[in-house]
């Protein structure tokens, strides 16, 4: 029986909430709780599942790694918050914020640890395949977090670059979670595969939608604050495109607001979003988001399965390219 994206999300909020952090010191898993306690879309997990019921109809084999997947994404978006000092996450303070850097450390550090206890506890006869490429995968995403790091000091960063930082930093992980549930649903190395660039793809499309929205979103579904990307000058793909399109005169503009140190913070999104919007970054962007849609479908068409074990994907990702927050 093939699972609704609803039962998928049932499923793994209920996996989450049964997890046991009660080590001591209560005082270093109490942050890790709370994150998880967040919410969020789940995609990672609820795609591991998903992958896994398109190949069985028994997903009990894929709950393990999928909850290791979510812990180490959250561990990521936990040490991601202390290095950018952002403030809040989903509309609540971040961790950081409520405990102090040296607890959101040492927090993720253990959240770390867990991830990869979970994972280790995949049915025998996946785990080696399995853990192969959650190490590959969490050694890619760190190698992402450095490159986007760098990039804050560089000015002449290229939408290729950028791209690559994209694909290691969030791509990999929709891919890995598409790939592991395959590979625990008995799925072949070849499918396996065909779905893990599927996630690729799809993580690409689902990263620049976050840049888009981080512009041209709404506060309040969003969970962040709007035009946090241009008030710290990231290299988004938004802010590449616009020194690639941009007049004499436009780039002369971004690079002053970028320059300035002290400015108010709704002017300056002001003015970035006006010459956005002179040079049509935002259907620039919108196009690519698509281009990497199409490419992600491409790939189920290389899928030996019957079309109606699909639907479930399908529903997510089209969810996905079309969501507000």
């Amino acid at each position: 029986m093939v699972l609704s994206f609803e039962e998928i999300l049932q499923r793994v909020e209920k996996e989450i909430s049964s997890l046991e952090l009660n080590f001591p010191p209560a005082s270093l898993y109490t942050p890790i709780e709370y994150i998880l306690s967040l919410g969020g879309k789940r995609i990672r997990p609820a795609l591991a599942l998903i992958a896994c019921n398109i190949y069985s109809d028994h997903i009990e084999s894929a709950i393990k790694p999928a909850l290791g997947i979510e812990v180490f994404h959250n561990f990521t978006l936990l040490h991601d918050d202390l290095m950018d000092q952002a403030d809040l996450r989903r509309n609540q303070q971040t961790v950081h914020k409520k405990w102090g850097d040296n607890t959101a450390i040492l927090s993720g550090d253990a959240m770390l640890i867990v991830a990869y206890k979970l994972i280790g506890e995949t049915p025998p006869n996946y785990l080696k395949p399995i853990l192969d490429l959650f190490t590959k995968t969490a050694m890619e995403i760190c190698g992402g977090q450095q490159y986007d790091m760098e990039f804050e000091s560089r000015t002449n960063v290229r939408e290729e670059e950028y791209m690559e930082m994209i694909r290691l930093k969030t791509a990999v992980l929709l891919g890995c979670s598409l790939k592991m549930g395959a590979l625990t649903g008995g799925a072949s190395e070849k499918e396996a595969d065909l779905l893990y660039q599927y996630g690729i793809h799809i993580g690409l499309a689902f990263q620049l939608m976050d840049d888009l929205l981080d512009v041209y979103g709404d506060t309040a579904s969003f969970g962040k604050k709007i035009g946090g990307d241009i008030l710290c000058n990231k290299k988004t793909f938004l802010l590449i495109n616009a020194f690639k399109h941009a007049s004499g005169q436009q780039k002369e503009k971004l690079n002053h607001w970028i320059a300035k140190k002290e400015y108010d913070p709704a002017e300056k999104i002001s003015q970035f979003i006006q010459i956005y919007n002179e040079l049509q970054v935002k259907e620039i962007t919108e196009k690519k988001i698509q281009y990497y849609y199409n490419q992600a479908t491409e790939c189920l068409k290389g899928l030996t399965i019957p079309q109606a074990r699909l639907q479930t994907l399908i529903k997510v990702s089209e969810l996905l390219m079309n969501r507000k927050s």
